[in-house]
């Protein structure tokens, strides 16, 4: 860690190679393993035993939970959150004796999402904003903003507000009153 990132909480036990950016307020716990070429926001919290990277972008306000590993190819927007031990492929047809590197496939995680603990997210889609796929679901397709997803394969079941509430028949957050509205088949956008 040749680096200096001032105003960056980094443990003894974590390594983060050159050349990376990492914004102010954020923490890097124990075993941590950032590769090069990675930005990483800032009031980020990377918890035990993440790795990141290489090249990896992580927007602002990010919590990637313990034993999480986000590879290149997956992008974090500002706020999301990883549940522990959630994890990302980068290869949808992996093989131990051949090489694929030049097939990995991209994953963006917009605003806002959340990842439960266990969850697996197929690359090659999109996860909507503020969405919230729930513990030990398996994603295989794109995900529409404000989905709750759940099973394997996972299905939407409902809908969340930003605020991270399951939302009712009335589509009111029942945490801030925020209304939101159906937009035609699988879609929902706020009303206020």
């Amino acid at each position: 860690m040749a680096e200096s990132h001032d105003g960056v909480f980094i443990h003894e036990s974590a390594y983060v190679d050159d050349p990376c950016e990492i914004g102010q307020g954020s923490k890097i716990w124990h075993f941590v393993h950032v590769l090069a070429g990675c930005s990483i926001g800032q009031n980020c919290v990377l918890g035990q035993n993440v790795m990141v990277g290489p090249d990896v972008k992580i927007g602002d306000n990010c919590k990637v939970q313990n034993n999480v590993s986000v590879y290149k190819g997956v992008e974090l927007e500002d706020g999301v959150f990883c549940g522990p031990s959630c994890v990302f492929t980068n290869v949808s047809n992996p093989r131990a004796e051949i090489e694929r590197k030049d097939e990995f496939q991209s994953t963006l995680v917009r605003q806002g999402a959340t990842i439960g603990a266990n969850a697996t997210i197929v690359c090659g889609h999109d996860l909507g904003a503020y969405c919230f796929i729930a513990a030990g679901a398996v994603v295989t397709t794109d995900v529409p903003n404000y989905a709750l997803m759940a099973g394997v394969p996972a299905k939407r079941i409902g809908w969340m507000s930003r605020a991270g509430a399951k939302l009712g028949a009335d589509l009111t957050c029942p945490i801030t009153g925020e209304r939101y509205r159906e937009i035609g088949h699988n879609k929902l956008a706020r009303t206020d």
